[in-house]
């Protein structure tokens, strides 16, 4: 609440009630009334306290950005000693730098964990590698034998000694060879330490895409030219073989999408409808999935709130994710069933509309269209592989029907009485 972060800050840096209502012009006891939010605040009001407690009015208002605080939640569940999490917001409202060090801290423990998963994965099931470690103690196996009948003590001739010493050197060159090639596996060379950075092209891609916003530029003035052609004319960074062809299809996508929807036309029409992905639909005769996606492509200069975007496969696994302030989902950890991104899977062609609320203080609060379509063709032998595209708009208008209370993943949800909870949370739970 404003009121509590108005008091918390206040006592942090010891000023009196008296020497605060002073500087914003009004009384003591009126301050006291804010201080336990009998009293709404905002306007001049706040801005004369921010300006009184030398603070950033968006922290005595908004508290602390949402992904921050779940992060601190996410570091305190790995603690082997209980943690209070009930004030992680307000310890990011009063300490915000300690606050993103700890959340930006778990970031990286997440990231090294999900690493390791990946790396556990590959030794266990690549093909390739376990196919080179065959070949090394097939050759190892080979040479030990041979060396074995030598050092026996048994006489042997002096033309088998000649062969038992031709397959030691035989078996040792091949074993050097395929120890290069082990070696060569494991540790890429130097020129594909950037594509290392992340653990899957989509990620690759989605940092890519961040950094260079020219190239989607580039696609809305010529939506008709070559992807491969266009990638090649701009001066990219290097990208693993992965990642880019995982953006090659991107941009073929993104072209289809401005093709059918260009810029010039569609963002006026965005506005007209606030935003309306049914309208926007029947006016670009376009479908859903194709609207979210152009809408989550508009600048931010748009007169439209912040939007993010999350492409699933039917294993719930994210194919791309553009995220907002407060919508930051994890790939390496499950997420929260109840987000529409995931309930479009169960009810396919059929689109969801709903608003969620995240927990904490802040309570951020979304609107999410989402509808689950067959990314693939039709036919009698196979079913239909589906693909789910959910559209996140920021700070929605009240709706009359109660919003969903999704969280980040079961592990990190203070919410103790939620239906969809899979696991006990590892933090303080409210209902």
């Amino acid at each position: 609440m404003t009121g509590s972060r108005i008091r918390e800050r206040r006592l942090d840096q010891g000023i009196r009630q008296a020497d605060v209502a002073a500087a914003a012009g009004i009384s003591a006891s009126y301050l006291n009334l804010i201080e336990h939010n009998k009293r709404r605040i905002g306007g001049k009001l706040l801005q004369s306290l921010a300006r009184a407690l030398d603070v950033d009015p968006a922290s005595l208002s908004q508290g602390a950005e949402p992904a921050i605080v779940d992060g601190m939640r996410a570091a305190a569940a790995r603690s082997a000693h209980p943690i209070d999490t009930n004030r992680a917001e307000d310890l990011a409202t009063r300490f915000p730098g300690w606050a993103g060090l700890i959340a930006a801290q778990e970031s990286r423990v997440d990231a090294l964990e999900a690493e390791v998963r990946v790396l556990r994965d590959r030794m266990t099931h690549d093909p390739a590698l376990a196919g080179a470690l065959h070949n090394v103690i097939t050759a190892v196996t080979s040479i030990r034998a041979t060396a074995g009948i030598l050092a026996s003590d048994d006489t042997i001739d002096a033309d088998w000694q000649r062969r038992f010493h031709v397959n030691i050197h035989d078996d040792s060159r091949r074993l050097a060879v395929e120890s290069e090639a082990l070696v060569a596996y494991l540790d890429p060379p130097a020129q594909d330490t950037t594509s290392r950075d992340y653990l899957v092209g989509f990620e690759e891609v989605e940092a890519f895409l961040t950094r260079e916003t020219k190239l989607l530029d580039w696609i809305e003035v010529h939506p008709t030219a070559n992807p491969e052609t266009l990638l090649n004319q701009y001066d990219a960074p290097h990208l693993s073989r992965e990642g880019r062809a995982l953006l090659l299809a991107h941009m073929a996508r993104f072209a289809a999408d401005v093709r059918l929807m260009p810029k010039a036309t569609f963002s006026p029409a965005a506005i007209g409808a606030q935003g309306d992905p049914a309208v926007l639909a029947a006016q670009f005769h376009a479908d859903l999935p194709a609207v979210l996606r152009r809408l989550a492509s508009l600048p931010p200069n748009v007169d439209l709130a912040p939007m993010g975007l999350a492409i699933a496969d039917p294993t719930g696994a994210l194919t791309y994710l553009k995220t907002i302030p407060g919508f930051t989902p994890s790939r390496y950890t499950a997420g929260c069933p109840l987000w529409p991104l995931f309930t479009a899977l169960s009810q396919p062609m059929r689109p969801v509309k709903a608003e969620v609320v995240l927990p904490g203080q802040a309570g951020a609060r979304f609107m999410c269209y989402a509808i689950a379509v067959p990314k693939t063709a039709a036919d009698f032998s196979n079913a239909p592989v589906l693909e789910t595209t959910m559209l996140v708009v920021s700070d929605p208008a009240p709706e009359p029907v109660e919003p969903i209370k999704a969280g980040v993943s079961c592990r990190v949800c203070p919410r103790a009485q939620c239906p969809a909870r899979r696991e006990p949370s590892a933090i303080n739970t409210f209902s």
